[in-house]
């Protein structure tokens, strides 16, 4: 069989965590680390360079933030899928990135196998939601949404599907397609199909913004 080749670039500004992040990369025979970035600016003109499959991005770097680094990636490479890599104190900018397109977010103090998991997640095209992490902080800033926002998020989820508005519960959730499977007694092709419907519907970019707007209608 053979093992999926996936193009990684990391952007951190700090070399200990670029290097502890690439090592548990490289222990995956599937996951080739192409470049690292210690600024905003480098990981830009790097993923330019070597058109990677995933891009790990820091939110606080130098030169050029995460952020802005976020949208120039979306325009330079936008096959590229960014995972940004944050901490529980940075819910703005988390909710920012989201918002942005960003395919995800992993927490710096993750398990490698989780590491692994999100970049895998991100390169076959879905966002990477850790059940724990993610329903933390997406609990915390949807927290903080204005009630206008609930009540449009209210009014799109009721366009969907019985059905669909369980898939949507459990994006919410954090759950991945194998496991919101299980969970409804589907199979992990049949709920692709759900999400790629749902996120169509909702007008959402990704799974990610699919399971705020969940948390705003409160499913």
């Amino acid at each position: 069989m053979t093992v999926p080749h996936i193009r990684v670039v990391i952007a951190d500004d700090e070399p200990l965590i670029r290097a502890g992040i690439r090592m548990i990369l490289t222990s995956d025979r599937g996951i080739e680390v192409v470049a690292e970035a210690a600024n905003g600016r480098e990981a830009v003109d790097l993923a330019r360079v070597h058109a990677p499959d995933v891009v790990l991005l820091d939110l606080q770097m130098p030169v050029m933030d995460g952020l802005t680094a976020l949208a120039e990636l979306g325009r330079a490479v936008p096959a590229a899928r960014v995972i940004v890599l944050t901490t529980f104190g940075e819910r703005e900018n988390v909710l920012r990135a989201l918002e942005s397109g960003g395919a995800g977010f992993l927490l710096k103090d993750s398990a490698p196998a989780e590491l692994i998991r999100a970049v895998r997640a991100a390169a076959a095209g879905d966002a990477y939601l850790s059940p724990g992490a993610t329903r933390h902080v997406v609990e915390q800033l949807a927290s903080g949404r204005a009630p206008a926002r609930a009540e449009e998020a209210r009014r799109l989820v009721a366009a969907l599907s019985g059905r669909e508005r369980d898939v949507l519960a459990l994006l919410g959730e954090g759950l991945s397609n194998a496991d919101a499977g299980k969970r409804l007694h589907m199979s992990e092709a049949t709920v692709k199909t759900y999400v790629s419907r749902i996120l169509a519907k909702l007008g959402c970019e990704n799974r990610v913004q699919a399971a705020l707007l969940a948390r705003d209608a409160a499913l």
